[in-house]
């Protein structure tokens, strides 16, 4: 009997330890978290894992606040690194993929209830437009960001808008002057459209960040600071950095243990 209660206890940990790294050691770094969809995934989504709904978002958000994290904005990471402004304690970016509709309606007003700041990659032709890039037989489209809705963001002082390329193409995949293309005048085209100097950048679907010639492209292209989908945490300051800052992928079937988890060990799932 002991024995088997034993064996069950032993399965079991066994089991978590499989599912969580809450046996890692804690890491060190800024943690950048990677947000898509703030909202309930349409029926028959097979993208729900991209899906973060309101409530989860808030409570994070709330984690967040309690654990005395400071959420940064992309602007001011350079004068963090040049001692221009100190470092928070705890600094941790809030980044959203894509620039969808919901972002608006759903994240924005619970960052403002938290006085939280948050920054978000925009693919400039799909302003104002849907995300063309989604196959709708795996879900459906759904709308992006409007041009006011990103000016009155930007005008709160609470967001910022870093470039996803202008048509979210598989860099990896792209002929390299299309890949040119897509870097510069992205970054060209924000710019003249928000005013202001757009400094980071991020591959959709991840591709190219750890391909040399794209990379070199990206950063030549004048992005201070160029971002991954690679779990994990990445050593603080980033400036030259010897390859792309890692980030957190939050998951919509993620419980706070994974929030936790990926905070403080940078990640939480094997």
């Amino acid at each position: 009997m002991i024995a088997g209660l034993i064996g069950i206890g032993m399965g079991a940990a066994t089991g978590l330890s499989a599912r969580w790294n809450w046996w890692r050691p804690k890491a060190k770094g800024v943690p950048v978290l990677m947000y898509h969809k703030i909202g309930i995934p349409p029926k028959n989504s097979k993208l729900k894992k991209l899906w973060v709904s309101p409530e989860q978002f808030r409570r994070q958000l709330d984690y967040l606040r309690a654990h005395q994290y400071t959420p940064i904005l992309f602007s001011e990471i350079k004068k963090f690194e040049s001692g221009e402004k100190g470092l928070p304690l705890k600094p941790v970016l809030i980044t959203f993929d894509d620039g969808y509709a919901n972002n608006y309606e759903e994240a924005f007003p619970i960052l403002k209830d938290f006085g939280m700041k948050g920054n978000i990659f925009l693919v400039f032709e799909t302003i104002g437009k849907d995300n063309v890039w989604h196959e709708p037989e795996t879900e459906s489209r759904i709308p992006m960001l409007k041009k006011e809705q990103i000016l009155e963001m930007q005008a709160s002082g609470l967001m910022e808008f870093g470039s996803h390329t202008m048509r979210h193409r598989n860099l990896d995949r792209a002929p390299m002057a299309d890949v040119v293309w897509e870097l510069r005048e992205s970054k060209k085209r924000l710019e003249e459209f928000l005013g202001k100097p757009v400094g980071a950048f991020a591959y959709p679907y991840g591709a190219g960040a750890f391909n040399p010639k794209v990379r070199e492209a990206a950063l030549e292209a004048g992005y201070l600071y160029d971002f991954s989908v690679k779990q994990g945490l990445s050593p603080f300051p980033w400036e030259k950095a010897p390859s792309p800052i890692r980030r957190l992928f939050i998951r919509g079937d993620d419980f706070m243990l994974d929030f936790h988890l990926n905070l403080t060990r940078g990640r939480a799932r094997l």
